[in-house]
């Protein structure tokens, strides 16, 4: 097999490696706006889907603001009591770990001018089956062992069909 063939099967299974595999999505609040008052996080929230594994940034002046995690009754009334989570870094990066609602507010007195965002995570998505990997679920088929084993099992794969391929079946003799 030429090196070019070969640069080809590589450069292919790494792109299937890579589209298999999730990737977490770090949602910054207020995009280039950041957390400050006057924004209407709600809006914000709405046009965007949040999963498990994402994570929401907060950008603001550690010196004025900062971030508490609260429940419903603490969105609600802008009150930080029983706060689950308190961060105040400036650029505080917050894993996004259950399927849940989350409400964050600013507890130094601008959640009363709007420093609030909820946001509802969702479980992440099964990944599509193939028609193959559907039609032959049986333990003993090698097919949905590869299919089941995630981007690895698509490189161990390409790997195979490069080693068999380049040697003709003769263990590169």
């Amino acid at each position: 097999m030429s090196t070019s063939a070969l640069i080809l099967h590589l450069t292919t299974a790494v792109f299937f490696l890579l589209l298999s595999s999730a990737s977490a999505t770090d949602h910054i609040v207020g995009a280039n706006k950041g957390w400050n008052p006057g924004i209407n996080y709600t809006l914000w929230a709405n046009n965007h889907t949040f999963y498990v594994g994402d994570f929401i940034s907060f950008r603001y002046q550690k010196t004025q603001y900062n971030v508490f995690e609260v429940n419903n009754t603490g969105y609600v009334n802008c009150t930080i009591e029983g706060a689950t989570g308190n961060w105040s870094s400036g650029k505080d990066f917050i894993p996004l770990n259950k399927a849940k609602r989350y409400y964050f507010i600013c507890g130094t007195g601008g959640c009363f001018n709007g420093m609030k965002v909820s946001v509802l995570v969702h479980p992440l998505p099964s990944p599509p089956r193939s028609a193959m990997a559907a039609e032959h679920s049986s333990k003993d088929s090698f097919a949905p062992a590869a299919a089941r084993g995630g981007g690895w099992g698509v490189v161990f794969v390409v790997f195979l069909s490069i080693w068999f391929g380049s040697s003709g079946g003769s263990f590169g003799c």
